[in-house]
């Protein structure tokens, strides 16, 4: 009986990711495709896709997924290379039962991992522990299925490109950050209206040019010079894998996710009277307010994409997104992150509007806040601080929701403190209406974590 043991740290919350020859081998990617295998074949699924991202061992991790899904009796279709909501589509135009993606994302070029999706959900949490106690046990399906070859990638285009619904021309840079969105963008920019300028369009597993994280403002440095030397009128960067998205206006500011969320929610609330649309807790108020006044259900709900799309079929919302830059259709799309669609939607939403980014980013009201900041906590110990916290809040009377950590109202505005479901650290952040609020703000973060014995970093 063959059986197989990962290495504890690459089992995460939404997905198996590790350092490539540290701590993620070959092996693991054979033992993932026939432990994931097996979970299939116990549903009566027979067909699988496969794709896998740029990185440099991304090939020999997606031969090594195929051969276990294979000896698990599973089909695998190879989609070939190409960003992760390639392959989320590849599941449902190629009818297939699920679907395996290996790709490290946004994290540095050793590491290395593999997302996936059962039928049209994601796949997560307990699922991916299932994963482990499957392979240490050696319980696997046994069978012989084969491979079949299939280019996605011209019904994935027709897909992106008809969410473009005006003539409008728009002038934007596009970074790919050396990611998979490379493979994608330059026929997609092709068959849209107005100038683009691609940056890093070049596949490279390296990531010379910057870490591919739109979310971080020093990896939009490039994009927002190529912005102001062109006079362009926004700038779209993606992450490693294209299913994060990041944007700047014409004036090089950056608008977070939770801004991108509120502007899009205009014409989908238009379209889709007092719908849901959901929000991770790391939100701004403003965000929540706005779908409020356009007539929306605004649903606050826990950080974590695999978790945002789950509660966005079960209320049937159009539309969700994270901070992170994880933004969610099902109007007119499937309900999974993608950047490249989201970036598409987007332009189509400015064009429509008649006004510059930069007009529509000063439409929302402007909130004085803290980025996400994260500080170091041992894995154990950071549910227990917050848990700590969470009993003092209550002990004292404060209002609070509790949705996903503490996040706590007051006169000035908000703040937050969560644990990270994917890294040793807790999360925290603040949003006012002026610095003298966030000040305070912050304050009370502090002393609500000094009884923990926890000190937020000098920087905060």
């Amino acid at each position: 009986m063959q059986n197989h043991g990962f290495h504890p740290s690459v089992l995460r919350e939404y997905d198996v990711r590790g350092v490539v020859g540290d701590t993620l081998s070959a092996a693991d990617a054979y033992a993932v495709g026939r432990s994931f295998g097996t979970i299939v074949a116990g549903g009566g699924g027979t067909r699988v896709a496969v794709g896998y991202d740029g990185r440099l061992s991304s090939v020999e991790m997606a031969e090594n997924v195929a051969r276990g899904l294979n000896d698990a009796g599973i089909e695998a279709l190879r989609i070939g290379r190409g960003p992760t909501p390639m392959l989320y589509f590849s599941v449902y135009h190629l009818k297939a039962d699920a679907g395996v993606m290996i790709t490290g994302s946004h994290n540095p070029p050793d590491y290395n991992g593999f997302k996936m999706m059962l039928g049209s959900k994601p796949f997560f949490g307990d699922q991916i522990q299932e994963l482990g106690r499957l392979a240490e046990a050696g319980n696997w399906a046994q069978g012989r299925g084969g491979v079949e070859d299939h280019d996605v990638r011209p019904a994935y285009l027709d897909e992106l490109v008809a969410a473009y619904t005006t003539d409008t021309p728009l002038s934007v840079a596009w970074d790919c950050g050396n990611g998979v969105a490379g493979d994608i963008l330059p026929d997609l920019i092709a068959r849209l209206p107005g100038h683009h300028v691609p940056l890093n369009e070049v596949v490279d597993g390296t990531f010379p040019a910057h870490h591919p994280d739109p979310t971080v403002a020093e990896n939009l440095v490039q994009l927002q010079a190529a912005v102001t030397d062109g006079k362009l009128d926004l700038g779209i960067g993606f992450d490693g894998d294209a299913d994060r998205i990041g944007v700047v206006d014409g004036q090089e500011r950056i608008l977070w996710g939770d801004q991108l969320l509120a502007l899009l929610s205009r014409d989908v609330l238009a379209e889709h009277p007092g719908s849901t649309i959901i929000a991770d807790v790391k939100a701004s108020q403003v965000l929540f307010d706005e779908v409020a006044r356009l007539g929306g259900k605004p649903l606050m709900y826990k950080t974590g994409h695999s978790l945002i799309k789950s509660k966005m079929a079960e209320t049937n919302s159009p539309l969700a997104g994270e901070m992170s830059g994880h933004i969610f259709f099902a109007d007119k799309y499937y309900g999974f992150d993608d950047a490249l669609y989201v970036a598409v939607r987007f332009l189509d939403a400015v064009a429509k509007s008649g006004q510059s980014v930069a007009e529509l980013r000063d439409s929302l009201p402007q909130m004085v806040n803290t980025p996400e900041v994260r500080f170091d906590c041992d894995d154990t110990r950071k549910f227990e601080v917050v848990d700590e916290v969470v009993a003092t809040l209550r002990a004292r009377g404060v209002e609070f929701s509790d949705v996903d950590g503490a996040r706590v109202s007051t006169a000035d505005g908000w703040w937050l403190l969560r644990a990270s479901n994917t890294q040793p650290v807790l999360v925290v952040r603040c949003e006012a209406s002026d610095q003298a609020g966030l000040d305070r703000l912050k304050a009370a973060v502090t002393a609500a974590l000094a009884p923990c014995g926890v000190t937020p970093p000098g920087d905060f």
